[in-house]
């Protein structure tokens, strides 16, 4: 048997309803030698259960946390095990495709890049969640503002894959990505203050201050699952990852390791995206306790008559 050249890393994202469907799928998917380290970040406990089982079945190496990490938290606990060349890291939301990993690795060794990233759809619609994109420093009255560009984002997949190429990109989307397990050594590890969001961009910024460069792959395919319905044994940790605090700090730390002006463009842009997934639990608790609530406008009257 080969030995491995590569270690998968999989990481708490923001709900544990995938982990059965995310795991399936990379021992479906792929062809190749690799080494599994699962970061089970205080799972509930039918998913722990699962967990160890497969753990025990497929021989992958199962690391529990004694309380619920962040995405880098679980990243580098991950890192400080692999001993490969390359190293993927994968979110529990993610399912992968056939060939994903071939095709990440042979973008690798034929670029010669630090980090490569597949393409990554959304849901059963297959719209494009990640595909690349461009990063740009601007200075506008003395003020150092950063500007994203992501590519095809909502795109139908299929009305916009022939316009999909290998090649540089600037960003990438930390659902999935492979890097060689050496740029680490340069750039240390992943960035723990960033607890919630701009992990993604702080980590190709760390890649090209050392003279990394970073590829997208578009034959290699993973799709994102997101969260539709928040259940009752997730809801614990994915109101901890959007949190308020860990959004102020998180926004605020990138900030000033960048040396964005306070109000940047960039820094209101990330503040809004996590406000998007703060709400879900609260739409979720609105839906729940509606049909106690068939006319509200007569229930509040009501409730105000009997209180008068």
């Amino acid at each position: 048997m080969l030995h491995p050249k590569v270690t998968i890393i999989v990481v708490p994202h923001q709900c544990f309803d995938y982990t059965q469907e995310s795991l399936e799928s990379i021992y479906k998917y792929t062809n190749i030698p690799f080494k599994l380290i699962y970061i089970d970040g205080y799972t509930p406990k039918h998913h722990q259960q699962y967990l160890e089982k497969q753990s025990q079945i497929k021989g992958f190496r199962l690391i529990r946390t004694d309380k619920y990490v962040s995405p880098n938290q679980a990243r580098n606990i991950g890192l400080k095990h692999v001993d490969t060349q390359y190293v993927v890291f994968l979110n529990n939301d993610v399912v992968v495709t056939t060939g994903w990993l071939n095709y990440l690795i042979e973008c690798i060794q034929e670029t010669n890049a630090s980090v490569v990233t597949p393409i990554c759809l959304q849901g059963e619609k297959q719209l494009i969640h990640s595909a690349g994109g461009s990063l740009e420093f601007k200075y506008k009255n003395g003020n150092l503002d950063l500007f994203d560009e992501r590519l095809f984002i909502n795109d139908c997949f299929d009305k916009v894959k022939p316009l999909l190429k290998r090649k540089s990109t600037q960003i990438i989307n930390f659902n999935c990505f492979l890097a060689r397990t050496s740029i680490f050594s340069k750039i240390g590890y992943l960035d723990e203050n960033l607890m919630n969001c701009a992990q993604d961009i702080d980590f190709c910024l760390s890649v090209f201050a050392v003279g990394g460069t970073i590829y997208i792959e578009p034959q290699s395919i993973v799709n994102y699952l997101p969260v539709t319905e928040l259940k009752l044994s997730d809801t614990p940790y994915y109101m901890l990852v959007w949190n308020y605090v860990w959004k102020r700090r998180s926004v605020n730390y990138f900030q000033e390791k960048w040396g964005l002006t306070k109000g940047a463009t960039f820094t209101m842009n990330l503040l809004e995206k996590v406000n998007q997934h703060s709400n879900l639990p609260f739409q979720s608790l609105k839906e729940f306790i509606k049909p106690l609530l068939v006319d509200e406008d007569n229930f509040i009257s009501s409730a105000s008559l009997k209180g008068s």
